[in-house]
C-alpha cells in the first residue's frame, strides 16, 4: 500500500507522519507492506529539509528523520492508494485537485485514526508557536499513525 500524509507545507507535520508510520511498521514488522511519502498543498518550502524543532523533539522521542519538501501534484493521486491530509484546509484543497471520485475517495483526515481525535479534527500547525506545540503535535501524530497502522493491519475499510 502506498501512503502520502500531506499538510501546508512538507516541513512539520506530514515528514513527522512519514517517518512515525515508517518507524512503527518497522516495530510491527510490516513495513515491506507498505511505502510511505509527503507532500505539501503550498510550494512554499520546497526543497527545504524538515523543520529544526519538529526534528529536535522528534529525536527527544528516538526518531532521526531528514528529507526535503515538495508539493502535492495531479499525478500523485494515480501514485498513492491513500491521501492523508493533516486538516480540513489541506484535505479541502487535495479534494479541489482530484478530478475523479475514485481519487476523492482516497484522501482522508489524519486524527480520523487518532483515538482522541474525531471527525475534522486537525493536527494543529505548531510552525508559528513554541516547543510545547511541536511536542503536543509529535503526540498527536504518534497517536494517530499507530491508529492508521492498526486500521490497515486490521484489515478494516480504510
Amino acid at each position: 500500500m502506498r501512503i502520502c500524509f500531506v499538510c501546508l507545507g512538507n516541513i512539520v507535520r506530514s515528514p513527522l507522519a512519514e517517518n512515525l508510520f515508517a518507524h512503527v511498521s518497522e516495530e510491527k514488522g510490516v513495513r515491506d507492506k507498505y511505502e510511505v511519502d509527503s507532500a505539501g498543498t503550498s510550494g512554499y518550502h520546497v526543497g527545504e529539509a524538515p523543520d529544526a524543532r519538529m526534528r529536535k523533539v522528534a529525536r527527544e522521542h528516538g526518531l532521526k528523520y531528514s528529507g526535503r519538501a515538495r508539493q502535492f501534484q495531479p499525478e500523485d493521486f494515480g501514485r498513492f492508494d491513500l491521501i492523508v491530509a493533516m486538516d480540513t484546509e489541506n484535505r479541502r484543497v487535495l479534494q479541489q485537485m482530484a478530478s475523479t471520485p475514485e481519487q476523492e475517495e482516497k484522501i482522508r483526515l489524519m486524527r480520523e485514526f487518532d483515538p482522541q481525535g474525531g471527525p475534522n479534527q486537525p493536527v494543529p500547525d505548531p510552525y508559528y508557536g513554541g516547543v510545547d506545540g511541536f511536542k503536543k503535535v509529535f503526540k498527536i501524530v504518534e497517536r494517530s499513525v499507530r491508529g492508521l497502522l492498526e486500521a490497515l493491519e486490521g484489515e478494516e475499510e480504510v
